[in-house]
């Protein structure tokens, strides 16, 4: 299994090239960002929750986001590894990886 991060300032260019390594790897691409968006999208009680707190412009609480990227690879089979865009943005979610 090979894993990758991406890291970069916003507009970078992080997503963009995420997509490209996902592909050619047969990665998974686990942007926290695009997971967060989809929450709130969905209207889910997690979505509510982190609209209030993204809306300030401050950071999801480190618990959240790493339950939600555990969750997903818990629930990921077949992939060649994880491409992590996003993620970790802190010392706590740097630990938990």
């Amino acid at each position: 299994m090979v894993n990758f991060l991406i890291f970069g300032p916003p507009g970078s260019g992080k997503g963009t090239q995420s997509v490209k390594l996902a592909k050619k790897f047969n990665l998974t691409h686990l942007s926290t960002g695009d997971m967060l968006r989809a929450e709130i999208a969905a209207g889910t009680e997690l979505g509510k929750r982190m609209s209030s707190i993204m809306s300030k412009g401050e950071l999801v609480p480190d618990e959240v986001v790493i339950e939600m990227i555990a969750a997903k690879i818990d629930s990921t089979k077949g992939c060649a590894g994880f491409l992590f865009d996003g993620f970790p943005r802190t010392v706590a979610q740097t630990e938990a990886l």
